[in-house]
């Protein structure tokens, strides 16, 4: 049974779980945030697992590496914070160049990257 799907769904969903119980804020950005990590775990769920551990691995990070993609773009949107928009400048730089790395590797073993 490949368990890769689930187990990498529930890592990623128990962070999210963490920070759930915000009540006490205005919601801001946050449907934004929500809406990058929604789209992260459809495309997630949607994927076809190859059986191998390698290209699952890469398949599985473009679109969590897209989704703080997304989250840093929503951030540069609403933030206001110079040193928070900074750092989201540079997880969009770098997530960037990995998706780019990830999707080489993909190609050079045969495997059609997702979108």
């Amino acid at each position: 049974m490949n368990i890769l799907k689930p187990l990498a769904a529930l890592v990623l969903m128990g962070g999210s779980a963490l920070a759930q119980d915000q009540s006490g804020h205005t919601m801001g950005a946050m449907p934004g945030h929500m809406a990058a990590m929604d789209k992260m775990m459809t495309s997630m769920n949607e994927m076809e697992t190859t059986g191998n551990a390698d290209a699952d691995f890469l398949i599985m990070m473009i679109p969590h590496h897209q989704s703080a993609i997304d989250m840093a773009e929503v951030e540069l949107e609403h933030g206001s914070d110079a040193e928070t928009r900074e750092m989201a400048r540079q997880i969009i730089d770098a997530q960037k160049g990995e998706i780019a790395d990830m999707r080489a590797m993909l190609q050079r073993m045969g495997v059609e990257a997702p979108e």
